[in-house]
């Protein structure tokens, strides 16, 4: 078992790369969009992807690679660009072509059965987010959902962690102090989201080694959630 000290309050999970196999999906499906509209440009490279990107929500993702091409960057390009990837996104998780990571839909059973308060913050948007979780049966295990459009800035500003944890207190009419709840992550934007807002962060080494992962300020770390459970 995996020791979290001190003992969640509440739990506030990543998406991409914690619960789900889909951080090269969105790899893919972003160069697929945006190649779809400007076929002279290379394609999106893991290892670009993982470096540059990993972390971001569609539209500063979009944002950092039209700069780095010195394509303006305009409001109506953007959303084309993000509704084609959606697009694109979707038909693959249609087809379920993005799987679960190990442990990941156990895990959050286990602590929504314990009533542990339980929220997703992603930078993914709400239409990448509820065909799979419909699919891995957790629709209702998460009291809070808080996706790319509901904050104003992704990860690593605070704005997703911090909003997802006033709704969860909302919601569990329990204080719920920052310093008491736990942050699953996977990726260094992520960190920094939740060890801004005062969260405790275990990171996921789905993508990164753990050096990494405690340079970024990971609080512990992790190869899975399949060590994870609630105290009995």
């Amino acid at each position: 078992m995996l020791p979290l000290t001190p003992v969640p309050q509440a739990l506030l999970f990543d998406f991409d790369g914690v619960l789900v196999d889909s951080e090269r999906l969105h790899c893919v499906t972003m160069s697929r969009a945006l190649l779809a509209r400007f076929p002279h440009l290379p394609p999106l490279t893991w290892p670009d992807y993982t470096s540059t990107l990993m972390g971001f929500d569609d539209r500063d993702a979009f944002s950092t690679l039209l700069d780095l091409h010195h394509i303006p960057a305009t409001p109506t390009l953007l959303q084309t660009l993000i509704d084609a990837k959606a697009a694109l996104f979707a038909a693959e998780a249609a087809a379920d072509h993005v799987p679960a990571l190990p442990g990941a839909a156990d895990c959050v059973r286990a602590f929504a059965e314990a009533n542990t308060p339980l929220a997703l913050c992603s930078g993914a948007l709400r239409s990448d987010i509820d065909p799979i979780l419909s699919s891995l049966d957790l629709t209702t295990a998460f009291r809070v959902l808080v996706t790319a459009e509901d904050v104003p800035r992704s990860k690593p500003d605070p704005s997703t962690y911090l909003l997802g944890l006033d709704r969860l207190r909302a919601s569990a009419n329990l204080p719920l102090p920052a310093s008491q709840c736990w942050a699953i992550e996977d990726t260094p934007d992520g960190i920094a989201s939740a060890r801004s807002a005062g969260l405790n962060v275990l990171a996921l080494t789905t993508q990164l080694p753990p050096a990494a992962l405690l340079s970024a300020g990971a609080t512990l770390t992790a190869p899975d959630l399949r060590a994870l459970h609630p105290l009995p």
